[in-house]
């Protein structure tokens, strides 16, 4: 599914309104229809009998949409109240009709006097359409501290009102999911035609609930947009055909490092065949020899002691396809020629851990990274490895739309020249060209108890071994990031990495069962 910026969420309704198929005023009706839907639908209780709701409404359209939903419930026998933030004379054209049908119900007071209506008990519903995508500025002290106090009334002050916001919560950025000098809480976000990459960035997840999407009659007439939300790798059982033996599947290398340091590329290793790799081998220095092998039965494995071992192997042996590395490597003088000699091979190469943190140091080994690499950065690796670019993500935004993960990620990816997957709670993949794909482990998908050491050596693994089977750098770590999600939401609490590995079969065999 793509994720559409407010950019391009402004030209797909442009484009629809100047093709004549919808005008803006119709699509407003039929957004504040889908938010009231949405909410009875999430919450029928609701609809069981005339309840009490406060309505925010904005300066802009999203204003305008709720004024429609105030103007729905109280044709429903609901008791309403509307706030506004700003003069509703100077509305847009089409919010100020919807705002005009509702006047004809009700009165519009200052959102500054929310404060003793949202305290009376009584209060079922508060909608927040004060401001939804297109942020472009601080919320501002009066409405910030006014949202501040919504939170506190509603969390705080014995009332639990339902909180809904219509598009985004008032505060995040659309495109970036940062908070913009303040926001709102909600139980459910409704936004309309797809969702927008805020919605699963920094602090959307946290301010919007759960996120639900309302078509409104916008389907073509715009390009798609470069950033897609993974939903269900459809390519994981491509290539197991009858009549292939285990090399072509691919044959893994995964580099480890030195005695008692082993750990993390056996978990790579073990991921990798649980994937379908057909082969494994780990590379460790001649003295952790033994305790690899006493560790491990059907992956391989094989002593490695330098750079130049590793470059006689690669050359000698045609049937390796791919590396791992970084995974409990080392940062020592040995890793740093190891890791020089897997990039110069031109193999597909996943980087990790350590190998990451060698390449931040040498601007050589950076230089020499290449198409067929794919970079596994977690936040901590992502600053070290782009400086400049954490920087400008740690920066508080003063205007919107504010510099976003996606962003930053686009540029890391175009930087190194190959592809980047960012880890996290959402991890994003970027490839040279500037497409995107995040992948959210939020909402329906959550799993917290992923964060665990390890878990991400398990990953690497993964996409090696889709690499190794054949897949493009972008398809490996897409597949790999969503299964590896998927794994985790089986398990549930208590998950450390030695179990994802095991998992990763039952969540291929649930993804090949869907329909």
């Amino acid at each position: 599914m793509e994720l559409l910026t407010a950019t391009r969420m402004r030209e797909t309704e442009r484009a629809a309104i100047e093709n004549g198929g919808v005008s803006g005023l119709q699509l407003m009706k039929r957004a504040g229809a889908g938010v009231l839907e949405m909410i009875l639908r999430k919450w029928p209780a609701l609809a069981a009998a005339p309840r009490s709701a406060v309505i925010l409404c904005g300066p802009g359209n999203n204003g305008g949409d709720g004024y429609v939903v105030a103007t729905l419930l109280h044709d429903l026998g609901w008791w309403v109240r509307v706030y506004a933030y700003g003069d509703p004379a100077k509305l847009p054209p089409d919010a100020r009709a919807c705002c005009g049908d509702w006047m004809g119900r009700g009165e519009v007071r200052p959102l500054c006097e929310a404060g003793p209506e949202l305290r009376e008990a009584g209060v079922d519903l508060i909608v927040d359409a004060v401001f939804g995508t297109g942020l472009k500025r601080p919320v501002g002290e009066n409405l910030a501290r006014t949202l501040a106090e919504a939170r506190s009334w509603v969390r705080e002050g014995g009332l639990r009102p339902v909180t809904v916001s219509v598009d985004m919560p008032t505060g995040i950025c659309s495109d970036s999911g940062r908070e913009i000098g303040g926001s709102f809480d909600s139980d459910l976000t409704v936004t309309f035609h797809r969702a927008k990459p805020g919605h699963y960035l920094c602090d959307g997840p946290r301010r919007c609930g759960a996120v639900r999407i309302v078509g409104i009659g916008l389907d073509g007439g715009v390009t798609p947009a470069s950033i897609d939300l993974v939903e269900r790798p459809t390519h994981l059982d491509r290539d197991y055909r009858t009549g292939l033996h285990k090399y072509h599947h691919g044959h893994l290398l995964v580099l480890s490092g030195g005695v008692g340091k082993g750990g993390a590329a056996r978990l790579a290793a073990h991921g990798a065949l649980r994937i379908g790799a057909g082969l494994v081998t780990v590379g460790c220095p001649p003295s952790a020899l033994q305790e690899n092998a006493v560790q491990l039965n059907a992956v391989m494995v094989r002593p490695i002691a330098s750079g130049d071992a590793l470059r006689e192997l690669l050359e000698s042996a045609a049937r390796i396809d791919t590396l791992c590395l970084g995974p409990g490597l080392g940062t020592g003088d040995r890793e740093r020629h190891i890791v020089a000699a897997a990039i110069k091979c031109g193999k597909a190469t996943v980087l990790d851990a350590d190998a990451l943190t060698l390449i931040s140091h040498d601007s050589a080994l950076f230089s020499d990274l290449h198409p067929r690499c794919v970079l596994t950065p977690h936040g901590g690796e992502f600053s070290r490895l782009f400086p400049d670019l954490a920087t400008r993500l740690r920066e508080e935004p003063g205007t919107g739309p504010a510099y976003s993960k996606v962003d930053a990620v686009r540029e890391a990816a175009a930087r190194a020249g190959c592809t980047v997957l960012l880890k996290g709670p959402a991890s994003l993949i970027a490839t040279p060209d500037g497409r995107i794909s995040v992948n959210s482990a939020c909402y329906e998908r959550s799993a917290p108890w992923l964060a665990t050491a390890g878990s991400g050596d398990v990953l690497a693994g993964m996409v090696a071994a889709l690499l190794a089977r054949g897949f493009e750098t972008r398809d490996a770590a897409v597949s790999a990031a969503y299964v590896h999600v998927e794994c985790a939401i089986r398990f549930g609490p208590g998950l450390i990495a030695e179990d994802i590995p095991g998992l990763i079969p039952v969540a291929l065999r649930d993804l090949a069962s869907r329909p």
